[in-house]
């Protein structure tokens, strides 16, 4: 079935404005959390510690956007008589910034789990690990990509993506899980099991952005 693109309702201009400008702090708040994902990856594979302090400040910016955006959609909905196209629209940005917020949230425990294992040595894991969270990040960026275009076949695209994600979560849980004869202490495969499961729901979230998007321009729920 051929997508129709989702449009603001012509005849309230003002409203349309108001949809375009959340649409921008959408993306910008999106690009905050791309960065603290990076900021993550780089404190946990790069042992990069100073990437990792950089990662509270960034989520209070995106804690301050998700609040924002949220009190926005709320009152364009109760004051500015949206159509039901328009409700569509809001109602998938509030899900899709808690999304995001959560992203956030899972970026800054990345940082928190680099600075616990740093002291340890590199665990053989950790560049299959790497490879999981570049796909986790791929996704991300895809999504936010099919949202400033509100590209459907985009956004439903990720679904697939999250295939790789569980099947590499799986696979290292086991390989963490099984591991045999470890000296010393378990602490560094704890974390390790911590960030694949934060990877793991990044990634979740990431392809649920993606059917917000879906639904923003079809107004079908997958």
């Amino acid at each position: 079935m051929k997508a129709v693109v989702y449009s603001p309702n012509p005849e309230n201009p003002q409203l349309a404005r108001a949809i375009r400008r959340l649409e921008r702090d959408v993306l910008r708040m999106g690009a905050l959390v791309e960065q603290s994902f990076r900021l993550s990856h780089q404190a946990l594979f790069s042992r990069n510690l100073t990437a990792a302090e950089e990662l509270p400040r960034l989520d209070k910016k995106i804690d301050r956007f998700y609040r924002q955006i949220e009190s926005e959609c709320t009152s364009i909905m109760t004051l500015q008589a949206p159509t039901a196209q328009d409700l569509r629209c809001l109602s998938a940005f509030m899900q899709l910034v808690r999304d995001l917020e959560r992203i956030g949230d899972y970026a800054k425990d990345l940082a928190e789990i680099a600075v616990k294992i740093f002291p340890y040595p590199p665990h053989s894991s950790l560049p299959e690990i790497a490879v999981m969270a570049h796909h986790a990040q791929a996704m991300l960026a895809t999504s936010l990509v099919a949202l400033a275009d509100l590209d459907e076949a985009g956004g439903r695209s990720i679904k697939h993506l999250d295939d790789a994600v569980d099947n590499a979560y799986d696979h290292l849980y086991e390989t963490l899980a099984q591991q045999r004869d470890v000296q010393g202490v378990v602490e560094p495969i704890i974390l390790l099991a911590l960030a694949i499961r934060c990877l793991e729901r990044m990634a979740d979230h990431a392809t649920n952005i993606g059917q917000r998007v879906a639904y923003i321009v079809t107004g079908q729920r997958s």
